[in-house]
């Protein structure tokens, strides 16, 4: 396996990481990617680990913290040998703090996927989207604070727009708070908007690429064919 540094950071990962939206298959739209359980997600693991495959993504939505714990449970006992990203910020509930980056729901967010996955740390967190009603400030110094408690390794973003990232960047830099290392961005050959603003961005702020959907949402599988109906 070849692995690369994380944007501007020293955190070495795997050229190729592992999109865990198909634990648990909790609710309509996660029911519809995948139902994995805990004994295939550990044999997936094992895979995983035998080829350097050594980073795996999830967020707190995908299945409403289900698949967080199923692979919390895939990785117990070999935590040591894993990277986990997770991601928080789009709504977990109707409640007027279900939702977004305030200082609230972050603190909150990172506490419940801790103990989802039952573990002491993630290794990169990233805002699953950008919170407008949350001034920057607010966001980063609590960040701030989740790195100095030892709750988060590295932090990182998805989804952002190139002004959203380059003023979180300024903000991060004015005031001493931690940077960016990583924008997890739809990029595949169909979908290659990522190459027109927010690519030069990250060479630039080095704030690395991690990629979701690189087959395009099944498109380059080879399942999907000209004149014959949808899988």
């Amino acid at each position: 396996m070849e692995y690369r540094q994380l944007g501007a950071s020293g955190l070495k990962v795997p050229a190729l990481s592992f999109g865990a939206g198909t634990f648990a298959g909790k609710g309509e739209l996660f029911g519809a990617w995948g139902d994995t359980d805990v004994a295939q997600a550990r044999r997936l693991v094992d895979i995983c680990l035998d080829a350097g495959v050594t980073m795996f993504d999830t967020a707190d939505v995908y299945s409403d913290g289900a698949s967080e714990e199923v692979l919390g449970q895939a990785l117990k006992g070999r935590r040591d040998r894993a990277l986990i990203s997770t991601k928080a910020g789009l709504p977990m509930g109707d409640g007027p703090g279900d939702a977004g980056t305030s200082r609230h729901r972050l603190i909150k967010s990172v506490d419940d996927a801790l103990r989802r996955l039952g573990t002491g740390h993630i290794d990169l967190f990233q805002l699953h989207a950008f919170d407008a009603a949350t001034p920057v400030e607010e966001v980063l110094s609590t960040l701030d604070d989740l790195v100095r408690a030892g709750k988060l390794r590295y932090v990182g973003v998805s989804n952002f727009s190139g002004w959203q990232l380059m003023k979180s960047l300024a903000t991060a830099e004015r005031y001493g708070y931690p940077r960016y290392v990583a924008h997890q961005v739809y990029y595949s050959l169909v979908g290659r908007d990522y190459e027109w603003e927010l690519m030069p961005l990250g060479r630039d702020q080095g704030v690395g690429a991690v990629v979701w959907s690189p087959l395009g949402w099944g498109r380059l599988t080879g399942r999907v064919r000209r004149g014959r109906p949808l899988p």
